[in-house]
């Protein structure tokens, strides 16, 4: 069953549609290999498809698709302006034909046109084309040369689901076959055949030439209607096709070989010899092309059937008297998790009584207690450990992880689902992006890195606590971190070697943000543009840690300064000199200087690193992120 859009102007997908296929051309438009292979695929689709032309495919019919699966045949027509969009947003598959990721679609054509090899894997539009192809959720091949091709020039792509289709043929061309071979079975074969194009790739003239070289009597195919081509094929000597560049998959070459006629082709016609073609035995080469099909739609159902299954983890202590919005930080994992996972670490100020509540009333959300003396010397050592906790008890595919002032946009859940659906094969641990206010919602850090470990395979080895080269011990024998972590990092269960990432922020990037730092206006606005981009594109976090600086620098008071003398074993009397907001002791500061001063941090800084005293006569730059805040937080 299909549907199209070909007669309105306007192209959303309809709501009873279960695939959106996307071609340049349909076999409305042009009778190609390509066409026929789409349409064959179209019309055993067990689902209902609906067509758009790539030309027609906008913002709009995205979003109106967006719950859909997506085929992307031949996409030359497409506004690549919105592939990162796809990308981000969108479940899909590729059929490639041909070789999009060179400008010219074939590195031969490119080096006949341009009188030098192709290198256009190396230039922008190859890497954006093997960006698009390697966000599929899985890639479908015409032959195993042209796959082989790809992958030398872009080896990631082999982490995607790959499979070699080869052109596809629908009921009638197998009924045709049958009847044709029937009808000639004892006519002898005479003359060969030329396919007629004016095309250079084709070979028009070197086919002919050949059978001018080897006296053969010949006819050349020019605009002759299908079914007289197979009429013509099943009583023809022998076919030959010399193309000069790379066909990956000829149908007609298929449909000749399997109406008998003998072959002579070159190494350009690239399926020519896999097993299922260049067997004796024709009955094996009609069995493999019957089974295309179900073979396609078989995968494809069962990329469309796939649901991670997502743990969403965080901890708890003390959480409502430091004024934590913890309750819409775990609301917000409902959003995109299978369950939530929360361990608490024996609050006494009525956190734990409200999680009670709180997992009543949604299932989803398991919660546990786990009693700390946080009166021990080292328990900052608990942070982690608690952490560890948490995630020991999730039982999903995949692991996310966030702090209880952390909070995921409502626009990014059906992200975190897609980016499951397509984890990177090598990976097992990402890292995303993190907005980090200041004072305010119009001002984004760019003082501190604006990413944060988040999103893993739910693995028995990976873990929370202090990597191996920042592992300590007192006189005591306790644990204690050397500086240099948080003594949260994710690590390996066994080594305590820490877990390596996938991370969308680059060197480059990095170098723009120090730069934006040191007070280039030029990177600032730069960095803001890259920044906005990048929480369109991937999904993180609001952190709300900073926001009410006031609130901040209370649990700095009261909690922090004494967390990071536990974790790293070193102690710190109350001087002005180890006061890093105040010229004056903790024990001196009052409530009307922490707001005057939380005022001043807001009002006249974008963010400040507490490794050393305030100085506002060092303003830091701030960005915006071009995006509201999560509409839980307005609850």
């Amino acid at each position: 069953m299909f549907g199209s859009p070909f007669d309105t102007e306007k192209v959303l997908v309809p709501q009873s549609a279960e695939v959106v296929f996307v071609a340049d051309l349909f076999i409305e438009d042009y009778v190609g290999g390509a066409e026929l292979t789409t349409e064959a695929l179209i019309e055993a689709s067990p689902l209902e498809v609906f067509k758009v032309r790539s030309s027609d495919v906008s913002m709009e019919t995205l979003e109106s698709g967006h719950k859909k699966y997506w085929i992307f045949g031949n996409f030359s027509r497409l506004n690549q302006q919105l592939m990162p969009t796809i990308v981000a947003n969108l479940n899909y598959s590729i059929l490639e034909y041909d070789y999009k990721f060179c400008k010219h679609r074939s590195i031969e054509k490119h080096l006949e046109i341009e009188q030098k090899e192709c290198d256009c894997h190396q230039q922008l539009h190859g890497k954006l084309i093997s960006a698009f192809m390697y966000g599929s959720k899985s890639l479908w091949w015409m032959s195993e040369s042209q796959q082989a091709l790809y992958e030398e020039r872009f080896p990631f792509l082999n982490e995607r689901e790959n499979t070699v289709l080869s052109s596809v043929f629908n009921d009638t061309f197998f009924v045709a076959l049958k009847m044709l071979k029937e009808k000639y079975k004892d006519t002898d074969r005479k003359g060969w055949l030329v396919l007629g194009s004016t095309s250079w790739i084709k070979g028009y003239q070197q086919a002919e030439q050949w059978c001018k070289d080897n006296n053969k009597d010949y006819e050349v195919l020019w605009n002759i209607p299908y079914e007289e081509v197979l009429e013509k094929m099943a009583q023809a000597e022998g076919f030959v096709y010399l193309p000069l560049g790379g066909d990956t998959c000829p149908r007609m070459v298929i449909e000749a070989k399997m109406l008998g006629c003998e072959l002579h082709l070159n190494d350009n016609v690239q399926h020519a010899k896999e097993i299922w073609f260049e067997t004796d035995d024709p009955f094996d080469t009609e069995a493999y092309l019957f089974a295309a099909r179900e073979r396609f739609w078989s995968s494809t159902q069962s990329s469309m059937n796939y649901i991670p299954k997502i743990s969403g983890y965080t901890t708890t202590q003390n959480a409502i008297s430091q004024s934590y919005p913890y309750v819409q930080s775990i609301k917000s994992l409902v959003g995109f998790c299978d369950e939530v996972v929360i361990v608490d670490g024996g609050s006494t100020d009525g956190t734990w009584e409200a999680l009670e509540e709180l997992a009543i009333a949604i299932p989803a959300v398991k919660i546990y207690q786990v009693n700390r003396d946080w009166t021990q010397t080292r328990h900052a050592v608990f942070d982690g450990a608690q952490k560890a906790e948490a995630r020991s008890r999730c039982t999903g595919d995949y692991c996310w992880q966030q702090d209880a002032d952390e909070i995921v946009h409502e626009d990014d859940y059906e992200k975190i689902i897609n980016l499951c659906r397509n984890f990177p094969k090598h990976a097992n641990l990402i890292s995303l992006p993190v907005v980090e206010y200041w004072g305010s919602l119009e001002k984004v850090r760019v003082d501190v890195n604006p990413w944060k470990w988040r999103l893993s395979r739910n693995l028995p080895e990976i873990t929370h606590g202090i990597p191996k080269e920042f592992r300590r011990e007192d006189e005591n024998g306790d644990l204690y971190a050397g500086l240099g972590t948080d003594g949260c990092d994710y690590i390996n269960s066994n080594t305590f070697e820490r877990i390596p990432h996938a991370s969308f922020y680059t060197g480059e990037i990095h170098n723009i943000r120090i730069a934006a730092l040191q007070g280039n206006e030029e990177a600032l606005e730069e960095y803001q543009k890259w920044f906005k981009r990048v929480v369109e594109l991937y999904p993180g976090v609001h952190h709300y840690s900073w926001l009410d600086i006031s609130r901040k620098i209370k649990t700095y008071k009261n909690y922090w300064s004494k967390h990071w003398q536990s974790l790293y074993n070193i102690e710190q009397e109350d001087t002005i000199k180890n006061n890093m907001f105040f010229n004056k002791t903790w024990e001196d500061v009052t409530e009307e200087d922490i707001e005057t001063l939380s005022n001043d941090l807001s009002t006249k800084l974008g963010g400040w690193v507490f490794h050393e005293k305030v100085d506002f006569d060092r303003p830091t730059p701030h960005i915006n992120c071009g995006r509201n805040a999560p509409k839980i937080m307005g609850e």
